[in-house]
């Protein structure tokens, strides 16, 4: 049975004003929520999508639909969920439980398929066998390889969170992917390491830091050739410095990118 242990600790950031305060209170309670409406619309789709029987067949066309418009809805809520956790890093809240990191990064990459890929995922869901899964990605351009000596190893860490922070990742690859990404994993000094590789457009280097500025403005990230970066490498960024780890970058502008994520195995190692 896994460990659970809650970990609270004091922000290190200076006080925040009234003003900014009930902001932050008012922006997560918006969060917070929108979480019920985008359920409910989750289940109805599934409804609708797996209870024919009951509620009327569906063309090729309409189920295509449907499915498409369940995946994004799924986005949706997850991007509500990636920013609620960025707000407990922040406040110093983490749950940790012992857990293998390999699997974890397989059930994220399965789930940023569902969300990026849906046509590869359709057929990938046919795949109970986990080595026939990634093998059958192989063949669609996504490589997901892990050095043996990570196989097995389990992490003390903030479970959720590390899966929010491969998952970004991961969606970051496959949303610029021109034909391929990779997922490597191994250990490196009690560390975990993870690196997502994708052969797209690249960045340049002057702009490293810019893809990982929180809220950055609409007119500075235009001449960020890999549109979209912005809160989900930023939101990473932040969840993995809170688990005492780190994300750098490796890219030139028509290379490909190379995000490489380091964690200790243990959160409490990391703890004041």
């Amino acid at each position: 049975m896994n460990k659970e242990t809650q970990h609270q600790e004091e922000s290190s950031q200076a006080m925040q004003t009234p003003e900014n305060f009930f902001r932050d209170v008012e922006i997560e309670f918006l969060i917070h929520e929108l979480k019920d409406p985008l359920a409910i619309i989750e289940t109805g789709l599934r409804t609708l999508l797996e209870r024919q029987d009951k509620y009327g067949s569906l063309s090729s066309r309409q189920e295509k639909t449907l499915k498409r418009t369940l995946r994004n809805s799924k986005k949706a809520r997850q991007m509500l969920n990636n920013l609620l956790e960025i707000g407990r890093s922040e406040a110093g809240c983490f749950i940790s439980c012992r857990f293998q990191p390999v699997q974890s990064a397989y059930q994220a990459l399965t789930d940023s398929i569902e969300t990026i890929a849906g046509a590869v995922f359709e057929e990938f869901r046919n795949y109970d066998n986990e080595s026939e899964a990634i093998e059958f990605l192989a063949k669609s351009g996504i490589f997901f390889v892990v050095d043996p000596q990570a196989t097995n190893v389990e992490m003390f860490q903030d479970e959720v969170k590390f899966r929010q922070i491969i998952g970004n990742l991961i969606k970051n690859a496959l949303h610029h992917r021109q034909k391929r990404i990779e997922i490597k994993m191994e250990l490196e000094h009690e560390r975990f390491v993870a690196e997502v590789i994708d052969d797209g457009p690249g960045i340049d280097p002057e702009h490293h830091e810019l893809i990982f500025r929180r809220y950055a403005q609409v007119k500075e990230c235009s001449i960020v050739p890999r549109k979209g970066h912005g809160l989900g490498l930023a939101g990473a960024l932040i969840l993995a410095r809170c688990l005492g780890g780190d994300i750098k970058i490796k890219s030139e502008l028509g290379k490909g990118a190379a995000f490489r994520l380091t964690l200790p195995l243990n959160l409490e190692s990391v703890q004041p």
